[in-house]
C-alpha cells in the first residue's frame, strides 16, 4: 500500500459491476464517480432515483440509476431479487443523528437504514457477489455500544449520536464477522470495512438546526466527500485490500489523509459479540445467511489493535478537533 494512494491509483475496473448504495450524494456520488470514470459499471442504488438521476449527470461513464430504500426490508428484498451478477457491493448508505424515528419496519431509523438494511442486503445479494463486500463505518464506532436487550429504543430514553455509534459500530462488527464465515466456508470473497474520517457530506441535513451546526463545525476540519471517499475506493479496488481489514485515512487522528490500515475497538473485533450481533440481526430481518465458525475451528484475524503512539495521536487529535468543533457549533446555533 503506497502512502498517498488515491483515486488515480484505482486499476482498470472494466468488466465489473459494483453497487454503491446512497450514490446520489455525498461519500457514495464521489466512489461511484470515481468508479464509473475507471471503467466499472456501477449501479447507483438510491432511495430518490431523481436525486440518483441528477447524480448520474454528474458522471462519466456506464452508470444505472435503480430504487433501494435500505430502511424498508421490502425494498431490499424486491431490489436483491432483480439484480443479476455483482463483483462488489459498497454499502454506503447512511444517515446521522437523526431525531427518533423508525423505519418501515419499526427499526430506529439510524440502526435499520446503516446497519440492518445492509445486513439483509448483504445476505440476499451474496450468492451473487463475487468479489467483495465494503462496510462503510465510522470514527463513532469507538464510542459505540450494543445493547442486545433494546437495540431499536424502545424501552430506553431515545439519544441520536449514541444512537448513531451503536449502528456504526454494528457496521463494523458486521464487516469482521462475515470475513470470519466467509474464511471458515472457504469462500473467495473479501469482506473489508473503511470509514472516512471528517469528511463534508449533507448528513448533516437530517437532523436539528443545533445538530447541523455541530456536523458541520466537525467536518469543516476534515476533507471532501471525494477525498473521504479514498478508503472505501481504496478498499473496492486495491489488490492489496485485505479481507477482514478496515481502512481510513492515515493522517493524526484519522480525520483526514490517504488510505491506510485503521484504528477498531477491542469490542469491535470481538468475535462471540459479533456472533451474537449476527444471530439478532438475523432474527430482526429475517434473513439467514452463512453458518457460525465451527467450535474448534481457527478464526479468522481481523483488523489490528493500534499501537501505543496512534492511540495517543488519535486521542490528542479528537481532543484538539472535538474542542474547536464544540466552539464553533455553540457560535452557528446562536447565529
Amino acid at each position: 500500500m503506497t502512502s498517498r494512494w488515491t483515486a488515480a491509483d484505482i486499476p482498470d475496473q472494466t468488466g465489473r459491476t459494483i453497487i454503491v448504495t446512497g450514490a446520489n450524494s455525498g461519500l457514495g456520488e464521489a466512489a461511484a464517480s470515481a468508479l464509473a470514470a475507471h471503467g466499472a459499471h456501477v449501479i447507483l442504488a438510491c432511495r430518490d432515483t431523481d436525486k440518483g438521476a441528477a447524480a448520474a449527470t454528474r458522471m462519466n461513464g456506464d452508470v444505472t440509476v435503480r430504487q433501494l430504500d435500505v430502511a424498508d426490508l421490502g425494498s431490499v428484498r424486491r431490489f436483491a431479487d432483480q439484480t443479476g451478477h455483482v463483483d462488489v457491493l459498497i454499502n454506503n448508505a447512511g444517515v446521522m443523528a437523526t431525531p427518533e424515528q423508525r423505519t418501515a419496519d419499526g427499526f430506529e431509523l439510524q440502526l435499520g437504514t446503516n446497519y440492518l438494511g445492509h445486513f439483509a442486503l448483504t445476505g440476499l445479494l451474496l450468492p451473487k457477489i463475487s468479489e467483495r463486500v465494503v462496510m462503510v463505518s465510522s470514527l463513532a464506532h469507538i464510542i459505540g455500544r450494543i445493547d442486545h436487550d433494546d437495540p431499536n429504543w424502545r424501552t430506553r430514553t431515545y439519544r441520536r449520536w449514541p444512537a448513531y455509534a451503536q449502528s456504526k459500530l454494528a457496521d463494523l462488527m458486521f464487516s469482521y464477522e462475515l470475513h470470519r464465515r466467509l474464511h471458515a466456508s472457504g469462500s473467495a470473497v473479501r469482506s473489508i470495512a473503511a470509514h472516512p474520517g471528517m469528511a463534508r457530506t449533507e448528513l448533516h441535513t437530517h437532523t436539528d438546526r443545533v445538530q447541523s451546526a455541530l456536523i458541520a463545525a466537525l467536518t469543516s476540519v476534515g476533507q471532501n466527500s471525494a477525498k473521504g471517499a479514498l478508503p472505501s475506493l481504496y478498499a473496492a479496488t486495491s489488490p492489496n485490500a485485505t479481507s477482514g481489514q478496515y481502512y481510513g485515512p492515515g493522517g493524526p487522528g484519522e480525520i483526514r489523509g490517504y488510505p491506510r490500515p485503521a484504528f477498531s475497538t477491542r469490542t469491535a473485533r470481538n468475535a462471540a459479540a459479533a456472533a451474537e450481533l449476527w444471530d439478532l440481526s438475523e432474527t430482526l430481518t429475517g434473513v439467514h445467511f452463512l453458518s457460525p465458525v465451527p467450535p474448534g475451528a481457527e478464526i479468522a484475524a481481523v483488523g489490528g489493535a493500534p499501537t501505543k503512539a496512534e492511540t495517543a495521536a488519535w486521542l490528542t487529535a479528537g481532543a484538539i478537533v472535538g474542542a474547536a468543533a464544540l466552539t464553533l457549533a455553540t457560535k452557528r446555533a446562536r447565529r
